[in-house]
């Protein structure tokens, strides 16, 4: 690590987080040719481009270009000529790191890794993408997802950590486990001072954890509060989704995760069930993270079952 809106842009939020593990990609849901890539400059040579989907980041340099996720298949061809509109190298993108495995960040390997890239990721991303799944927060949300082609598997993994020298940077990928999934990432840009959070940090509210995926309320808060205490306090943060952010955004979606988990498991100390819990309405307080993609109800059923290691009723029927 360091120390070694519009309606729109909410609208495209929601829909490519609540569509992430499509195996068709919402290629018949969502008509790719409006999209456009948006550049923003984080700091030094590293972009931040958004789309459909997750945040990409970008080092883009003599050396050539690595970006971290790669969206959906169908944007590829866009986040390329972006790139290439920024006149700073003519080198294509030579390395792909992937955050996670979902659909709306991983889904642009395939493209990426024909058009020469190098696919990397954590060794449990590549084990979920080569094989058909579901993925959800073990009660509600169950979303059915297809094997990846083997030219999109990652095809560099790592267990820990693992570093691409590129651009005068040390890109410097670290496993964080049992977060937002068993497979995440968050990658820091030392020298630049900016660090993208994958999933494990968002911005449009209550967070999506894939507990049916090895994800956990427990796992997020570990990873963020590990980060937070280890990166210099003017980091620039590239979220997974949402605006670009800094350390307190972290430090105010940390302390609501640890603060709703508590209630969450109060109630379950108190022998409560998840019904009883959403009746009593006890996420109330926190009302302004609710969204229509993941609301309160939603999120009790989250933090139930990743605190009680509960994948849900419908996993035992699939």
């Amino acid at each position: 690590m360091f120390k070694q809106a519009s309606l729109w842009s909410r609208l495209a939020i929601i829909i490519g987080s609540a569509f992430f593990a499509c195996g068709v990609l919402l290629a018949q849901d969502k008509d790719f040719s409006k999209v456009e890539i948006k550049v923003t400059k984080v700091a030094g040579n590293i972009y931040m481009l958004e789309g459909e989907g997750g945040n990409i980041a970008a080092s883009v340099g003599e050396d050539g270009i690595v970006i971290v996720d790669d969206q959906f298949a169908p944007l590829a061809e866009k986040i390329q000529a972006a790139l290439k509109n920024l006149k700073i190298t003519d080198k294509p993108v030579r390395f792909v790191i992937n955050t996670h495995f979902h659909g709306d960040h991983a889904g642009g390997n395939e493209p990426f890794a024909k058009g020469g890239s190098t696919v990397i990721a954590q060794d449990n991303v590549r084990k979920r993408l080569e094989t058909a799944g579901s993925s959800g927060n073990g009660s509600s949300m169950k979303f059915d997802y297809k094997a990846a082609p083997k030219v999109a598997l990652p095809v560099i993994t790592f267990d820990h950590d693992v570093t691409v020298h590129l651009n005068g940077e040390d890109i410097r990928a670290l496993h964080f486990p049992a977060g937002h999934t068993d497979g995440d990432a968050i990658i820091f840009f030392p020298k630049n001072n900016v660090v993208h959070m994958g999933d494990d940090f968002v911005r449009y509210g209550f967070p999506f954890i894939d507990v049916t995926s090895g994800g956990s309320v427990q796992g997020m808060i570990a990873a963020m509060e590990q980060v937070s205490t280890q990166l210099p306090p003017d980091v620039k943060v590239i979220p997974g989704h949402g605006a670009l952010s800094n350390l307190d955004d972290v430090r105010a979606f940390t302390k609501m995760l640890k603060e709703t988990s508590a209630v969450v498991q109060k109630a379950i100390d108190e022998h409560k069930t998840m019904e009883q819990m959403k009746q009593e309405k006890i996420l109330a307080p926190w009302a302004k993270w609710s969204g229509e993609f993941l609301d309160a109800d939603k999120f009790i059923e989250t933090l139930y079952n990743s605190l009680t290691g509960s994948k849900g009723e419908f996993m035992k029927h699939n």
